[in-house]
């Protein structure tokens, strides 16, 4: 195809879309991490960063991502369970106290309540003083990988897409170095996905996504340079090189093809990788180690702008300080000592990696064609063809265990006898209590007349047509809560029930 190259930094990007990569700047190291309360989690980004970690990544509880709460009836038991729990820019202060938020790159792993987050993301970093327009970092803003594979929606999807599009165009202008939004196709392979689905259906949300900002009146060479992606690296060493290849060669020729994007930044696949948590096992925990540390070298072969690796315990739970550090310290081993990262794309050539590159393409493409003929992602998404065709996958792939004709080990193969146990994290149950009473003394001490104004003008943007970003802040800034928030989207919107 014209205007193709097989170098490293040019068009299609198939060998990275830097020439340098690595030997210029390494990929940014962060440790997804967040539990408990705001203090407590403070205490773990503390250590990270201390430890060598380059970047955050902030993990939200349930309550938080489902737009409830604390004292909420339905997030009893859920707080601060599986991330940190935030109802307000009360405890977003405490999160990040103490950590300069203009000196640091912040990914926040937030979907339906996105735009409330980084509204008490910016504010606080307002009140440390920092400009927000130089504020870098990624929120996650992927709603329809939620109705696919993961289930953290809120709204119906049409306004869901709204306040994302609201998002593009409001960060274009306050946080031009911010992504504002990491399509996912992590949460797709956890679910059973294979590796050439991962990729389509990612790309079929970014087709709507993009299609979506356009429609707005946003042009594409506006947004696009600050669109990011979110890849799951699984075990196949080789296939995963491969399809990190592939995406990028995708991408840009979607982006230039497709939208016709002129800005050669519009066209280059900027993605985060997680090492695969459904290959992780209860059974003999420390050998997830290995698990880990090839998953990463599969991230880094391909390509990737940043990392996250799991830790040893996370089928038994949460991190603890040692394992995240272990976790760490793994990705450090790939980037010094193995000189995975003195050559750009070193795999590149290889009739192995070149002929798995292609077929992985193709199938995408199949797959792309299909979804436009249904008559695009939201309409597969409706009528189930996408969840049926991961739900098959993720089907197949066990029968293959549960027969043995996938090998996993500890699993169905070299099990022991006396496995040796790992320490899980255990959240005391007085880390709800004390969020709660916060959350309470937050309400009593605000004005609730100037929460009710702020809210009833976000109510009356929702239903007219005015960007939703700025009445979000305005009501955030007023110390306004998740719960309160989202209640006001809700009772403009509705809540979407799946079929």
């Amino acid at each position: 195809m014209t205007g193709d190259s097989d170098k490293p930094g040019e068009f299609p990007y198939t060998r990275g879309i830097y020439r340098e990569m690595y030997r210029q700047r390494l990929w940014t190291m962060r440790q997804y991490a967040g539990f408990g309360t705001a203090e407590e989690s403070n205490r773990r980004y503390q250590y990270l960063l201390a430890q060598g970690t380059t970047g955050l990544s902030v993990a939200f509880d349930l309550p938080t991502q489902m737009g409830l709460d604390s004292d909420h009836s339905m997030a009893a038991g859920e707080v601060g369970r599986v991330g940190v729990a935030i109802s307000s820019l009360a405890d977003m202060e405490i999160l990040f106290r103490g950590i300069p938020l203009e000196n640091v790159s912040t990914s926040m792993t937030i979907n339906s309540t996105a735009a409330i987050l980084l509204a008490y993301y910016a504010l606080v970093a307002g009140k440390q003083g920092a400009d927000r327009r130089k504020l870098a970092g990624t929120v996650q803003n992927d709603i329809l990988k939620e109705y696919i594979a993961r289930g953290t929606y809120i709204y119906p999807p049409r306004p869901a897409m709204r306040i994302i599009t609201d998002l593009f165009a409001w960060a274009a202008c306050e946080m031009p170095d911010w992504n504002t939004i990491s399509i996912s196709g992590y949460h797709i392979r956890e679910a059973g996905s294979t590796a050439v689905q991962e990729l389509a259906f990612t790309f079929a949300n970014a087709i709507a996504y993009i299609q979506a900002a356009i429609d707005s009146g946003l042009a594409v060479d506006a947004f696009a340079p600050r669109l990011s992606f979110f890849f799951n690296s699984h075990n196949g060493l080789l296939e995963e090189i491969a399809k990190f290849r592939a995406a990028r060669r995708i991408y840009a020729r979607l982006m230039r093809d497709r939208f016709g994007a002129r800005d050669s930044r519009s066209m280059m696949l900027r993605f985060h990788v997680q090492t695969a948590g459904s290959t992780l096992t209860a059974q003999q925990p420390d050998v997830n180690i290995v698990r880990t540390a090839l998953q990463a070298m599969a991230a880094v072969l391909g390509g990737a702008q940043s990392l996250h690796t799991n830790s040893r315990d996370e089928a038994l739970g949460l991190p603890t300080e040692e394992s995240a550090r272990i976790a760490l310290r793994t990705q450090q081993i790939v980037a010094y000592e193995s000189g995975a990262a003195n050559t750009t794309d070193p795999v590149g050539g290889s009739e192995a990696i070149e002929r798995l590159t292609d077929e992985i393409e193709e199938g995408v493409r199949v797959y792309l064609k299909t979804i436009d003929d249904i008559g695009g992602t939201l309409r597969a998404i409706e009528t189930g063809y996408i969840q049926s065709q991961i739900q098959d996958a993720a089907y197949r792939y066990q029968r293959e265990v549960e027969s043995g004709q996938r090998i996993v080990v500890g699993v169905n193969r070299f099990h022991l006898a006396d496995s040796h146990a790992v320490a899980a994290l255990r959240i005391d149950p007085a880390l709800e209590r004390a969020q709660v009473e916060r959350l309470r003394q937050v309400r009593a001490s605000r004005s609730q007349f100037e929460v009710d104004q702020k809210l009833s003008a976000l109510e009356h943007a929702a239903r007219g047509t005015a960007n939703l970003i700025p009445p979000i802040v305005e009501a955030a800034a007023d110390y306004a809560t998740v719960g309160e928030i989202s209640d006001r989207l809700r009772l403009v919107f509705g809540e979407y029930r799946e079929p």
